[in-house]
């Protein structure tokens, strides 16, 4: 979790971004998913052209970033005292669409206690707090897009949408790239879990490999014996347009 290169100073690029492609997110529309009735647009969407605000965005120091910003074990937790439930290692890079690492990425993660409870003021669940675990954490990608942190394996919560609805135990991202077009709020889930399949929101996603893409693998290689698995997750922003046309000067 230590000696990291740093992100360099480096100008970021300030092209166009690649297109969305639409059909590989979920409908905005999707009754198994009840909160999407009353969330989703009733009117066909509008793509607009990125402003040069959007294009450049924000850029992220190292120096916004605490000392245990990116060990949740730990961050929240008394002197000498730590966070409950089974430790893990994630780490990954995160990328454009070309596959290049986006240097110098602002990632935020949050998550539930490895009881399935979020610390929130408006949580349900009854299972317990852990008063050493407060979910949240950030994490600044170094110059090839890595990032790594600590935390234990969040548990699965049951949810007010069908007569018994369960989310699979997963981490929320927060990403920022090198322009404020380039965020992306996602969610990580664990190979192996039988959950995934089951849940209404993951069923939403049209694209059985979208699905996978969005669950991190468990990475032997990265463990720490006796003390953390490690499971890796990379992270695919949009990237710049690769090509130039006369008739379009913002790319293809």
């Amino acid at each position: 979790m230590t000696g990291q290169k740093l992100a360099p100073n480096s100008r970021p690029e300030t092209g166009a971004f690649f297109q969305r492609d639409r059909e590989w997110h979920p409908p905005a529309f999707t009754p198994g998913y009840k909160t999407s009735i009353l969330r989703s647009p009733r009117r066909p969407l509008v793509a607009l052209n990125n402003t040069l605000s959007e294009l450049t965005g924000p850029v992220f120091g190292h120096d916004i970033i605490g000392e245990l910003d990116n060990d949740l074990i730990h961050n929240f937790a008394a002197p000498g005292e730590a966070a409950i439930g089974p430790r893990i290692i994630v780490h990954g890079r995160v990328l454009d669409e070309r596959g290049i690492g986006v240097s110098g990425a602002l990632i935020e993660v949050w998550q539930a206690n490895a009881g399935g409870r979020y610390r929130h003021k408006n949580e349900g669940y009854l299972a317990p707090l852990d008063p050493n675990f407060g979910g949240g954490g950030r994490i600044i990608a170094t110059e090839d897009g890595s990032y790594s942190f600590r935390t234990v394996q969040p548990g699965p919560y049951p949810w007010p949408n069908g007569p018994n609805d369960w989310r699979p135990a997963h981490i929320h991202f927060s990403i920022f790239g090198h322009g404020f077009a380039q965020r992306l709020i996602t969610q990580m889930y664990f190979e192996g879990d039988p959950m995934i399949w089951k849940c209404p929101i993951v069923r939403t996603i049209p694209d059985h490999h979208a699905i996978e893409g969005l669950t991190a693998a468990l990475d032997m290689q990265a463990t720490i014996p006796m003390d953390a698995r490690a499971y890796k997750f990379d992270i695919v922003l949009r990237g710049r347009r690769s090509t130039l046309f006369e008739n379009r000067l913002e790319g293809n």
